[in-house]
């Protein structure tokens, strides 16, 4: 009875795996047949059914760049980034993205240090980061142990102890550090992708407010705060103002 029943669960577990597949191949049939609608509507019906993944958001912004719609192309790519932050693929087309979107803003005030730490950082997602902060530490400790308890006699062993605690220490410590960003960086939500073609931003969270700038769909902005249905937000460049939340779509 009970072989019959882990026998089901097998089957029904490798029918929605083989559907699931299905489904993207059909995504992907349509994305090459150049029914980018049509494959864009099927990833949605995926992320329905299944959940959200790096692919599809890759494969939506995709279809949605071919449409010529940049800002959810965008906001797919950035979203596909969260989960797979050392995707080179994914990078590449979000920088050509952002080459068809009207507003080009120069980052400024951005020590080159940080942009190191960044860079280091979004070489792996946060679960990656954890395993690897995880066996480094487990590789430290083994180096620890060698150095405290081999005897003073045997210092090669001594010394390989040493060789191989001193650098996992290090390496547990950036590891965890990146994990923690990467895990605060996914789950704050406070960046978003302007949706509106035009939209002024304003000194005050109201239509009475001075116009401080023109922002265009598809720029990227820092939410800071929200009011009522006005929100708060800062651009690449260190300028901020209030804007109707309604415009942007969060990442």
């Amino acid at each position: 009875m009970k072989a019959r029943i882990f026998s089901f669960i097998f089957a029904l577990f490798m029918i929605t795996a083989a559907g699931a597949q299905t489904s993207f191949e059909r995504a992907g049939a349509a994305y090459n047949a150049q029914r980018y609608a049509d494959a864009v509507a099927m990833y949605d019906s995926i992320e329905v059914a299944e959940g959200v993944s790096a692919q599809l958001y890759y494969n939506r912004g995709n279809a949605y760049y071919k449409m010529g719609k940049y800002a959810p192309a965008i906001l797919n790519y950035e979203r596909a980034l969260l989960l797979a932050p050392g995707n080179p693929d994914i990078r590449y087309n979000l920088t050509l993205a952002n080459t068809k979107i009207t507003d080009k803003i120069e980052v400024t005030g951005t020590f080159f240090i940080n942009v190191w730490a960044q860079s280091v950082r979004d070489w792996f997602g946060s679960n990656t980061w954890a395993v690897i902060g995880i066996v480094s530490f487990m590789l430290f400790m083994i180096g620890l142990i060698l150095y405290i308890f081999t005897d003073s006699d045997r210092i090669k062993l001594k010394k390989t102890g040493f060789f191989i605690a001193l650098p996992m220490i290090v390496v547990s410590v950036i590891a965890n550090v990146c994990a923690v960003a990467q895990n605060n960086r996914s789950n704050n939500h406070n960046e978003a992708i302007v949706f509106a073609e035009e939209v002024s931003v304003k000194s005050a969270p109201a239509e009475s407010g001075t116009e401080l700038f023109i922002l265009h769909e598809g720029t990227k902005v820092k939410m800071l705060e929200t009011v009522g249905e006005w929100v708060e937000v800062q651009i690449s460049d260190g300028n901020q103002g209030w804007m109707p939340l309604r415009s942007v779509e969060v990442i």
